[in-house]
């Protein structure tokens, strides 16, 4: 989609300032946040009712999984310049992480919740606060580039070595123990995690999004107006209350329409 379809009529209008809300970016991530919604409606079906959904265990439900988090983190990470108050953005997201641990740990044991991509997002946000005058002194093309180059090398870091393209480079074993070791993204053997997102390599994802920004800041106005429905708006500016309401209230609809899974 081109820059044109966000422009308004007339003379383009001065970048936004640091505080304002740019609408096409609370309209992106709601537009995220229903792919999302309709993720974990399927999640629900295959994983709980026991729906038998091949294309959701293969590549494409793979695919669709990786869209949203790969969206909702190069979002979060553009957006964090633009943003009021850090520290307490920061620890709001990492305490709703880890809330959505206690409630799964309690009424769903068996697809508990460790490190999902809350935690994540408020550990990126938080270490941005001391990063972000070094951060501030690299061109953001070289960033942009590095940090891409990060993630793509991290990638499967899980998987005990450092991987790209036909190169790998096994890791020290070690590394991959405890509860430490998952939350960097060494993965330990039996760990499991209904929602998955450790540091590494994701951190780079975020870091992305945040020298995309720094790259195309002056060009912000772009942004100031959302061509789409106003509901997704909507949706994008209450993204975190909604990420926490929107499981139980599928599962209680799913419950309704086809009775509780044994």
């Amino acid at each position: 989609m081109t820059s044109s379809v966000f422009a308004p009529a007339g003379p383009v209008p001065a970048a936004p300032s640091r505080a304002a809300r740019l609408a096409a970016l609370d309209g992106l991530r709601g537009v995220i946040l229903i792919s999302m919604i309709l993720y974990h409606g399927a999640w629900d079906l295959v994983y709980l009712f026991r729906e038998n959904w091949a294309w959701y265990r293969g590549p494409w439900g793979f695919l669709w999984q990786q869209s949203i988090c790969w969206g909702f983190i190069l979002l979060s990470g553009f957006c964090w310049p633009l943003g009021r108050r850090p520290l307490r953005r920061g620890l709001v997201t990492l305490a709703a992480g880890g809330a959505v641990t206690a409630v799964t740990l309690l009424f769903l044991p068996e697809q508990a919740i460790w490190f999902g991509v809350l935690t994540l997002l408020g550990c990126c946000m938080l270490l941005l606060i001391p990063l972000n005058r070094v951060l501030q002194k690299i061109p953001p093309g070289a960033g942009l580039a590095a940090s891409a180059l990060l993630f793509a090398l991290l990638y499967r870091l899980g998987g005990g070595a450092l991987v790209l393209g036909p190169w790998r480079l096994p890791l020290p074993q070690g590394l991959y123990r405890g509860y430490l070791g998952a939350f960097l993204g060494f993965t330990p053997a039996g760990f499991l995690s209904a929602d998955y997102f450790p540091l590494l390599p994701w951190f780079f994802l975020f870091l992305a999004g945040y020298f995309l920004h720094e790259l195309v800041k002056g060009r912000l106005a772009i942004l100031a107006r959302w061509p789409g429905p106003r509901l997704f708006g909507f949706l994008g500016r209450h993204s975190l209350f909604i990420y926490l309401l929107h499981q139980p209230l599928l599962y209680g609809a799913l419950c309704l329409c086809f009775g509780v899974p044994v």
